[in-house]
């Protein structure tokens, strides 16, 4: 039996997917541009699907000058909002520490320098010697205090004894300074709220049709039937369906998803300490299987990857507010394209081995973490999530 059709309304714009990047536009748009009519168009509740599997992380660096401009940006608006709403967003700037177990780091020393561009040589920074102390005073959460730029440590006694929880055969250490965490739930509930309150609604509804004319005009299955919206304008918001809602418009973006995962649980016996910064090991590594657990692995089709020489990227930080005993550990090793999953949270599409694969990867960063090799923690969380970017990432 068909769906009745409901009665249509017009918006100026209709920003297609609710989670952080649609909520964001709809909240610039009502606070700085004025707008009103705007409408928020999504089958799930806000900030459910993609976003509520966040890492929740933030940094400013990265080997192209665009995206460092463009990431310092987002920061700014990002502090704005933290120091408007007393920081409820839980924002934190403990920098991100990238290391290795290499002596010869020129490639990485040039990336940050093309990275920052004319402002290199202010924001890098380089520590050994009398510069020690410098550097070690400057260790600090606070987003309002903590410096800006990137500190190169290439000082094993210093990294040794200003991060102790590392691996002792780390010999650099990059430690980006404007980077850190956030709560994006908080981030995204106090945005919408802003959007309801200058005015913007939000439609529980799927999108199925777009039909474009002097403006445009969209079908939305709702649970109440079909609403007909003509808008102005249409923003694509939708994560790792925009390429879906971009063929409804006759545009193939080129877009595609890989299926990362991410364990959270509960530090129990402190093997994180709540100062350490995000870690992230740059290095590659081979596990150190036994005889007889290599043979059974390189055995079975499904887990033989894990015999050979694994990629880098694997990274560890704590996790929660004051008090949290939670730790975050994540490894975007998949490499496989894939359409995105209406339930990310199918357990089918999780793998089942990676708590452990992610714990052991990990403790070869913080070795600490070894303890929960053999006796897994007690209470944790596995998830995971699309990461849509395009071809060349």
């Amino acid at each position: 039996m068909p769906r009745p059709m409901k009665r249509s309304r017009r918006a100026e714009i209709a920003i297609v997917g609710a989670g952080i990047a649609g909520i964001a536009t709809a909240y610039y748009l009502c606070k700085q541009y004025g707008r009103k009519s705007v409408l928020l168009i999504d089958s799930r509740p806000p900030m459910s699907f993609t976003s509520a599997q966040s890492g929740d992380n933030y940094r400013n660096w990265w080997p192209h000058p665009q995206m460092v401009e463009f990431s310092n940006r987002s920061i700014d608006l990002m502090e704005t909002v933290a120091r408007e709403a007393a920081n409820a967003v839980n924002l934190r700037r403990r920098g991100y520490v990238l290391v290795t177990r290499r002596t010869n780091i020129d490639d990485l020393l040039a990336d940050l320098h093309t990275g920052y561009g004319e402002d290199a040589g202010r924001l890098i920074r380089i520590h050994g010697g009398p510069s020690a102390a410098a550097y070690s005073a400057s260790l600090t959460s606070n987003w309002q205090s903590a410096p800006d730029g990137v500190d190169v440590i290439t000082d094993t006694s210093l990294i040794r004894s200003t991060l102790p929880a590392l691996a002792e055969d780390i010999r650099c250490v990059i430690h980006i300074r404007r980077a850190g965490d956030f709560n994006s739930q908080q981030l995204g509930t106090l945005m919408l709220e802003r959007v309801r309150a200058a005015g913007g609604k939000r439609v529980p509804g799927h999108l199925v049709g777009i039909l474009r004319g002097s403006g445009f005009e969209l079908d939305v299955l709702t649970p109440d039937g079909t609403e007909k919206i003509f808008a102005d304008v249409i923003v694509n918001a939708a994560g790792p369906f925009a390429r879906k809602i971009a063929l409804l418009l006759g545009v193939d973006l080129p877009i595609q998803n890989r299926f990362q995962q991410k364990i959270a649980f509960e530090d129990a016996r402190g093997a994180v300490t709540r100062e350490m910064p995000f870690a992230v090991d740059l290095d590659s590594m081979d596990f150190d299987w036994t005889d007889d657990v290599r043979e059974l692995l390189a055995d079975d089709p499904n887990l033989a990857w894990l015999t050979g020489t694994l990629p880098g990227g694997r990274h560890c930080r704590p996790d929660g507010g004051a008090g949290s005993k939670w730790v975050k550990l994540g490894w975007a090793y998949n490499s496989d394209v894939s359409e995105p999953q209406d339930d990310l949270a199918n357990e089918e599409k999780l793998d089942k081995q990676f708590p452990e694969i992610v714990i052991r990867a990990a403790s070869s960063l913080i070795p600490s973490l070894a303890t929960y090799i053999e006796s897994p923690p007690k209470r944790f969380s596995h998830y995971g999530g699309c990461y849509s970017m395009t071809e060349e990432n």
